[in-house]
């Protein structure tokens, strides 16, 4: 029989191209540029499977052709709110994820940007590097003690606990837990955490909030002009989550204005484009979507989907499948 005809949208690592080449007919995006919303429509009628990643845009729209013959779409990542899975769902098109293997990258980065902002260490590269430090003094740059301190965390799934495992076990600190369900008292024992009724009820309790929480149209602007008025006013807000959860312009209103101490964002609302009044604001650490970026764990999401493919052309179902 032939081999199932295979679009991956964007460049993956070697490894697993190499492996994937052997056991589909694979079209690679050599250019690594995000496709627009046309040519993935094109592609659903040429191909029986499409990897799309979190670049990529499938609207409704996307799916409204006459004949598609696409039958699965095996994302890349975790996060499919760029898939209209209710869409692809009525089409008769099975859409998968990659949980689990990027928890403990993503949970490293947003500890990263919690120490980075807490500490200055932006600011305080950005000073060396432009030859503007003129040697130390005991006032120069002075930050906010993590140890210690309470962090909040919204959404409490594989990447909230890994996040609590590091802040908890690594600097002392107290956990507070906002989530959509209740978490087992066994799991918020592990990390000596409690969890609290509703964002409101967290905000105001802590130092440092994290978000783990899922994007899309639900928790879009989650964190929005009235929530951040809620926060203490040194308190720092930290997203690896999705650009969406967070209101943008809320977020640098709060900054420019000191109302929160500051802020670290891997993610945005229109990746890849950044707000200049972000970009100027010095209280705040930027990275470029960072969370899963290292070889073990982009090599282990590549594999995760190629398990998701076997199965699913194999005639099982497939063990992430989301809709």
């Amino acid at each position: 029989m032939p081999k199932p005809r295979i679009l991956v949208t964007r460049r993956w690592p070697q490894a697993v191209e190499t492996r994937m080449a052997e056991v589909f007919d694979l079209d690679l995006n050599r250019g690594d540029n995000p496709l627009s919303e046309a040519d993935i429509r094109d592609a659903m009628g040429r191909y029986d499977a499409i990897l799309p990643t979190v670049t990529d845009r499938l609207p409704a729209k996307v799916f409204d052709l006459p004949k598609a013959r696409t039958k699965i779409l095996a994302n890349y990542g975790v996060g499919f709110a760029h898939i209209d899975t209710e869409a692809a769902r009525t089409r008769g098109i099975t859409v998968t994820n990659t949980p689990d293997v990027l928890s403990e990258c993503t949970a490293d980065i947003a500890m990263t940007l919690m120490l980075m902002v807490a500490r200055r260490a932006g600011e305080g590269e950005r000073e060396l590097r432009e030859g503007r430090w003129s040697g130390w003094r005991p006032t120069h740059l002075i930050g906010t003690k993590v140890s210690g301190a309470t962090l909040g965390i919204i959404g409490f799934g594989r990447i909230g606990q890994a996040m609590a495992q590091r802040a908890h076990f690594g600097f002392g600190m107290k956990i507070l837990v906002q989530n959509r369900s209740a978490v087992p008292a066994e799991v918020l024992a592990l990390y000596n955490a409690v969890q609290v009724p509703t964002v409101e009820d967290l905000l105001p309790e802590c130092d440092f909030v994290s978000l783990h929480c899922p994007g899309g149209a639900a928790n879009r602007h989650l964190i929005n002009a009235r929530r951040l008025d809620l926060m203490r006013p040194g308190a720092f807000l930290i997203n690896t989550a999705r650009g969406e959860v967070v209101d943008e312009h809320a977020l640098a209103q709060a900054l420019w204005f000191g109302t929160i101490g500051g802020a670290g964002l891997d993610v945005f609302e229109r990746e890849p484009h950044v707000p200049d009044a972000l970009l100027g604001a010095d209280n705040l650490v930027l990275l470029p979507h960072l969370g899963s970026a290292t070889r073990e764990t982009r090599e282990a999401m590549g594999f995760r989907v190629l398990d998701n493919l076997a199965d699913f052309f194999g005639g099982k179902t497939p063990r992430d499948r989301v809709a």
